[in-house]
């Protein structure tokens, strides 16, 4: 149980930063020294952690998925402005 909840505050400081740089993104319409790779192995990180829960055989262990899913909604979310703003930097 320590080692879930130790889990958990890992990617809730994690997941606490995103919204900030999200919404540094959204009022700057910038993405200069941003790193989409970052963004990208951060990404494969949580599908790795997802899955190290979803293989454990620890019943009632998979709640930490979701803590995973939002970190990766949240992630995505900056990756796809990096992405919108980028294209409209250019033009």
């Amino acid at each position: 149980m320590l080692s879930q909840i130790l889990e958990f505050a890992m990617l809730f400081t994690f997941g606490f930063s995103w919204p900030f740089a999200i919404a540094k993104t959204y009022r700057a319409k910038r993405v200069d020294g941003k790193s989409p790779l970052f963004m990208i192995i951060v990404l494969l990180g949580y599908v790795c952690g997802i899955a190290a829960r979803l293989t454990d055989d620890i019943p009632g262990n998979n709640w930490l998925c979701w803590v995973y899913l939002l970190d990766m909604a949240l992630v995505s979310t900056d990756l796809t402005l990096y992405f919108h703003y980028l294209r409209k930097n250019r033009t």
